[in-house]
């Protein structure tokens, strides 16, 4: 055999390994899709998040005293002494925040989407997007909600949330405890919730809790929340400061 065929043997040989490594390529990566598919958990509907689900949240729930209740430092220590009631934003139709925004008891719908999922509380008509793509937030992202990004992973959602605004009660309304412009809240569907704020807790915390699928038919109701009625309740109120 000649140099020259040898070289067209040695040719057709390397577009065969190009060629089947091109295949093996599209088939484990067509494996790999698959088994990714299959780790995505089907969450998308209506759940109920109600009282027939969970205690309502109040002083003691989700945050039990002795249990998972968190540990504050000095600063948060001090929001909390001077804490007047009047002052919560809710009384003026500001949102509640994650991880108050979760347990409270409202029916919750999830859409998912091939790049977000969508979480539509009934409570105060509040949307989160949880974006799959990737994204990183900017220091121009911060908001009450702050900036959602998740993977799929083990079958269940992880979900990863920071760039929220200062909130006198973001933490806990119940408690007066506030949250801040670091405040990290991670989640696990179904559901575990942790949060992580250097500036107000010394170490996470977290809950669990459970929702369970809403009666057929279900629609959520709008919040619709009336500034003056809402801010009735602060007329009864015995002010801390005069």
């Amino acid at each position: 055999m000649t140099q020259t065929n040898n070289w067209k043997s040695m040719g057709r040989l390397a577009v065969v390994a190009a060629c089947a490594a091109l295949v093996w390529g599209m088939v484990g990566a067509s494996l790999q899709a698959q088994d990714e598919a299959e780790e995505v958990p089907q969450l998308s509907g209506i759940w109920d998040g109600g009282g027939r689900v969970r205690p309502v949240n109040g002083p003691n729930m989700p945050w039990v005293p002795g249990e998972n209740f968190p540990v504050l430092n000095e600063r948060a220590l001090a929001y909390q002494e001077v804490f007047d009631e009047a002052i919560a934003a809710k009384y003026d139709c500001v949102p509640s925040t994650p991880p108050a925004l979760q347990y409270d008891p409202y029916m919750m719908e999830i859409v998912q989407w091939p790049d977000r999922v969508l979480l539509r509380y009934e409570k105060d008509d509040q949307l989160r997007t949880v974006w799959l793509d990737g994204r990183e937030a900017t220091p121009m992202d911060y908001s009450l909600q702050g900036v959602s990004v998740g993977h799929y992973e083990g079958g269940a959602l992880h979900v990863t949330t920071t760039h929220y605004t200062f909130d006198i009660s973001g933490f806990d309304d119940y408690n007066g405890i506030p949250s801040s412009q670091l405040k990290k809240v991670t989640e696990r569907y179904w559901a575990t919730v942790t949060v992580e704020d250097e500036l107000f807790l010394r170490e996470p915390a977290s809950y669990t809790t459970r929702w369970l699928p809403a009666p057929e038919g279900y629609k959520l109701a709008p919040y619709g929340c009336d500034a003056e009625i809402a801010r009735m309740p602060v007329k009864f109120m015995v002010p801390k400061y005069r």
